[in-house]
């Protein structure tokens, strides 16, 4: 298969997304959304990856190419082809099938413990440790099925069209690198005038990098996530 990433940021790439996609046999390519690319079409991939940024899904003033963003989501939820959104990715497919989206209660950055729903599709254990960043929330689509919650989020993602869609708050792809640049890219943001993420599940650069090995739980989580989404299509 051939996969398409769409990128927001410089720093948010695909990370540990792409090393799956190379140990599995897959081809992809990455779309730079900020950088004035325009999206591919539909027709010249396989699967789409919608990553991470941090925009407002209604902010086509700021980012006009978000506008042409939503068509290419659109037309890929109606295609039969496999779409996947992790963090802004995520909230822009639950607008896309309908759900609300709006700014959460409670800021995460860092470590969450995430509780399977009871009646979540996905290959996960009951419970397990990810890596947050989110200050938008977003509600369950119709049709579709929940991942689980945190105490920062009851919602951290979901299943839709029988494991076709998926959509993450959580970030199963992070990497030691790719939560480093996203620490960089934080306070770049902050130093531009941003407001910073503050609050009981706010955690310092410190107590993020602690522990190394939470990654490589991490690795293992997404691997049986992708395998099923990718066979949910192969049916």
């Amino acid at each position: 298969m051939h996969i398409y990433f769409l990128q927001h940021a410089a720093g948010l790439g695909p990370a540990r997304f792409a090393d799956w996609l190379d140990s599995m046999g897959h081809s992809h390519n990455s779309c730079h959304l900020y950088a004035g690319e325009a999206p591919p079409r539909l027709a010249d991939c396989d699967a789409l990856v919608l990553l991470d940024g941090d925009l407002a899904i209604d902010d086509t003033a700021t980012h006009p190419w978000l506008s042409r963003e939503k068509k290419l989501l659109n037309r890929a939820l109606k295609s039969g082809k496999p779409v996947l959104g992790v963090g802004l990715g995520a909230r822009l497919i639950a607008d896309g099938l309908g759900a609300i989206v709006s700014r959460g209660t409670y800021p995460a950055l860092g470590w969450q413990r995430i509780e399977l729903a009871p009646e979540s599709p996905f290959d996960l254990p009951e419970t397990f440790e990810a890596f947050s960043w989110q200050r938008d929330i977003f509600g369950l689509p119709d049709g579709a099925l929940p991942l689980g919650g945190s105490e920062a989020s009851p919602m951290q993602g979901f299943s839709w069209d029988r494991g076709r869609v998926v959509a993450l708050q959580c970030h199963l792809e992070a990497t030691d690198i790719s939560i480093s640049a996203l620490l960089e890219h934080i306070a770049a943001q902050v130093q531009a005038g941003a407001r910073p993420l503050e609050g009981a599940y706010v955690q310092d650069a410190e107590t993020i990098l602690a522990d190394t090995r939470r990654v490589d739980h991490q690795a293992a989580l997404l691997d049986r996530l992708m395998v099923q989404w990718l066979r949910s299509v192969s049916r």
